[in-house]
């Protein structure tokens, strides 16, 4: 997977070819070449890639791995401070607890906004569980809350309903 370093360094590579386009642009313009408007498209669209690289350089891409965690679906996004997430029925209150962690810290971002009521976001985790053929009920087994306005040292609360893990089916072995 490509890191932000590697983006950096094709930054700095698009830049020196954004730069050797506008020294050839302009020798174009004082030698009056033929081709000297389409060496000003280039150099335009050299400019709107390089940008775009150095944007893919200070954003970092990976998302936080938190030991323990189940694989979860994100089922429900407000953009804003609520967001659901759906893991298997198979879950334990310890994995969901890891779950939870790390969709917090992956659902996080400076784009979304809080409200004057509530300035945190709220990850649900929910499971479907088949009490008979045809009718699935949700079931919501924890939820965390995190600041919105701080990415760093953002407390993260975490809450479990050990009362809806007794609804799932339990395990035949």
């Amino acid at each position: 997977m490509l890191t932000t370093a590697n983006f950096l360094q094709y930054t700095q590579w698009s830049g020196i070819a954004t730069l050797v386009f506008a020294a050839l642009t302009f020798l174009a313009f004082i030698l009056k070449w033929g081709i000297r408007f389409r060496l000003v498209g280039t150099t335009g669209f050299m400019l709107v890639v390089t940008a775009g690289l150095f944007g893919l350089s200070i954003v970092p891409l990976s998302r936080t791995v938190i030991p323990g965690a189940a694989r979860y679906t994100l089922v429900y996004d407000n953009g804003s401070t609520q967001a659901v997430i759906a893991t298997s029925p198979k879950i334990t209150p310890t994995q969901l607890e890891a779950t939870l962690r790390q969709a917090a810290s992956n659902l996080f971002s400076y784009g979304r906004s809080g409200t004057r009521e509530d300035d945190n976001l709220t990850v649900r985790a929910r499971t479907i569980i088949h009490r008979e053929t045809g009718i699935s009920i949700p079931v919501y087994l924890g939820e965390v809350k995190r600041s919105l306005l701080s990415h760093q040292n953002s407390p993260v609360t975490v809450k479990i309903y050990t009362d809806n893990f007794a609804k799932l089916p339990k395990p035949t072995a």
